[in-house]
Formats: structure tokens, sequence, C-alpha cells
């Protein structure tokens, strides 16, 4: 009786414990938030299409200057590598050996023309008395030949003044342009100009500054029938450790030959170079601006991801969900991709968040075409061309 008494309660006892379990509240799995992305919405229009090439600047003007008259340098005007501007003073030669020869042309014209007077006089009182019969032609002929060689005499003082002001002016040596200077090539006490124009120092003008480049002749021909301003916008960039420098200016020179060992033309931008940043000698990388008419569908290069079913963007859906869109490129720079197929007008494309993005995953989008968008890319990087 004991034993089945003590069956019972075990019995009893097991029913309760599993009636407990059984009675526990099942857990619901909770699906993930909406992940919050930035998007922005494409559109298929003209787009300013610009092509990079690499260069070398050069100045734009190379004046060496040179001493134009003999003599011993006296002063010099300027420090070695200072920048100059057109007429400034440089040097200073020996001038009173050229004073001198300036004064004594001057004497000397106006002892002609005190000469010149006299004669006139004569030829003035003559020329009555020789058409009276009162004095002898040849006496009136002589007079009036002493009056047309000292005029001819008075011409050359004039001349022989202006070649010495001339000698005297170059013993000052000017700035033939404005630019930077060399080291000088002289010293004070230097005799120049004695037998060889001595050459004194240097001019390198770099404002502008040009930059040629050489595109092939199959980019030269494209660009010559797409381009649609006269001097096209071009701008070179100098990608440095601490910055990078970019100077804007145009295209005006395009060689006449093919150079036949590299199939390329030369090319010349002219570059605004105010500050003297670009030195002659420098390379950079030109950006040349062909076209803006024409219409593209354009992304940014860093939304665009590749695997091994091809190229792909993620969009979001009529569902706000990721969907993954494979897409064509076409042309490319480091500021967008034409997108050939894969995209179409009004689709939006995800920009942040790349890392976290998977295909079905709920979103919440925020539209930053206007600050992100290909047209915002273009005008923070100075990309919408200037007008005709």
């Amino acid at each position: 009786m004991k034993t089945k008494l003590i069956s019972t309660i075990v019995l009893s006892s097991l029913f309760l414990f599993s009636s407990c379990s059984n009675d526990k509240p099942k857990q619901v799995q909770k699906e993930m938030p909406p992940l919050s992305v930035n998007t922005i919405t494409v559109k298929k229009e003209p787009i300013p299409i610009w092509k990079q090439y690499t260069g070398t600047t050069k100045a734009s003007s190379d004046q060496e200057v040179r001493a134009r008259v003999p003599g011993i340098l006296k002063k010099i005007y300027f420090k070695d590598g200072d920048t100059v501007i057109k007429g400034q003073k440089l040097f200073m030669i020996e001038q009173d050996e050229y004073i001198a020869a300036r004064d004594a042309a001057k004497a000397k014209k106006a002892q002609d023309e005190a000469s010149l007077k006299l004669a006139n006089a004569d030829v003035s009182r003559y020329e009555p008395l020789v058409k009276e019969g009162l004095a002898p032609r040849a006496t009136l002929e002589q007079y009036q030949a002493q009056q047309a060689r000292l005029k001819a005499a008075i011409a050359g003082d004039i001349a022989e003044i202006k070649k010495a002001q001339l000698s005297l002016s170059y013993t000052m040596v000017r700035a033939p342009i404005s630019g930077k200077t060399s080291a000088r090539r002289v010293d004070i006490g230097n005799l120049v100009g004695q037998g060889e124009s001595t050459l004194l120092t240097t001019i390198m003008s770099v404002d502008p500054i040009y930059t040629y480049f050489s595109p092939s002749q199959n980019d030269v021909r494209l660009f010559e029938k797409y381009r649609n301003k006269e001097k096209p916008d071009a701008f070179i960039e100098i990608n440095g450790q601490r910055e990078t420098i970019r100077l804007d200016g145009y295209v005006d020179f395009s060689n006449n030959v093919v150079d036949s060992l590299t199939s390329t033309i030369s090319m010349r931008a002219t570059i605004s170079n105010p500050d003297g940043k670009v030195l002659p000698g420098t390379f950079v990388y030109v950006n040349l601006f062909i076209n803006d008419k024409y219409s593209f569908l354009m992304i940014p290069p860093e939304v665009i991801f590749s695997d091994q079913l091809g190229t792909y963007v993620y969009v979001v859906d009529k569902d706000n969900k990721v969907k993954r869109a494979d897409i064509e490129t076409d042309y490319s720079t480091k500021y967008y991709v034409s997108v050939k197929t894969g995209l179409q007008d009004g689709d939006r494309v995800i920009v942040s968040a790349l890392v976290k993005l998977k295909p079905g995953r709920a979103i919440k989008a925020t539209d930053v075409s206007s600050t992100q968008g290909i047209k915002a890319v273009l005008e923070k990087n100075k990309l919408i061309p200037k007008s005709k």
C-alpha cells in the first residue's frame, strides 16, 4: 500500500513538471529596423566632359638680359631670384663717358646753329644786292652753300645726340619683361659689354605659364570634332603631400604635325599663375574640357561594386528595400562614371552605408542629390566650364 502511494506521488510530480514546461512563453524573432541611407536620384542629362593628360610647364617668356654698351658695372638693383616688373632697374654701367659724349654732341649742335644763324644773315643781306646788281652772284652762292652745309651738319648733330642719348640709356639696364630673375652672372666692378654683349642675368615670366601635353592624334580629332569653344577651358593639377594645387586656363595652341614616333600631337594650355606657385619644368596633370552638350547618365565611381557576376550598384526598390542593379559602364573619370545599361531616370542609387547593404534589407532613404549628386560634385570641383 505504501509503495503504491509513493508511485502515485512521483507520477503526479512528473505531470506537474511537464505542464509547467509546456506553459513557458515562446520567443518571437524580432525584425531588424530599417537602415538609414543616403541616395542620389540619377538622370540622363548634359554633363561636362573632361579628358586628363600628363604635361610639363614652361615659361611663357624667357629673356636674356645682356649689356649693350661696354663699361664697368657700377650698381646692381636686385637680389638673385627676385620677382621684377617690366621696366624695373636691374644694373647700371658707368655713365661718365656716355654723358660726356652726349654733351659734346649737344655742344657741336649749338656751335653749328650759331654758324647757321650767321650764314642766314649773309644770305638775307646779299640776296637784294645781287638782285639790284650791286654784288656778285658768286658771293651769294658761297653763302647759300655755307647755309646748306650747316643745315646738314645740324641734322648730323641731332643724329649724334640721339645716338649718344641711346648709348647713355643702355647704361641703365632695365627688365625687358616681368618675371623671376636668375642668379646674376656678373659682379660690381666687372667690365661688361667689351667686344660682346655680356649676359647679366635671365628673367622668366611665369604668369601666365604654358603647359605642354601630347594627346593621341585620335583624341585630337575627337576634340576638334566635339569641342564647342574656340579656346576650350583647361586646368592643371599638382598633387603634393600637403596640398593639391589647381590653376585654371585655356587651350590656345595645337601643333600642325604628328610625332611619328608616338602618334601624338603637341598642344598647349595657357594657365594663370599669379602667385608663381608653379615653376617651369613641373610635371602636372592637364584637364581638358571637351563638350557639355551631350547627355549621359552618371554616377559616382565609389558606389560601384564588382564580383564574379559583373559590375553593380545598390538601388532602392519600390518597397524601400535594397536591390542589386547590374550595370554596364562606359566613360569614366575620378569624379563620375557613365552608365550605359542597368539604370534608368529616377532610380535612387544608394551612396552611404555601402558595407552594411544586403539585397532585401529594409531601408530608410534620404535624398542627397543636391549635395552629392553629379551636378553638385561638378560644381564643388569647379568642373562647370565658363561661358563662351
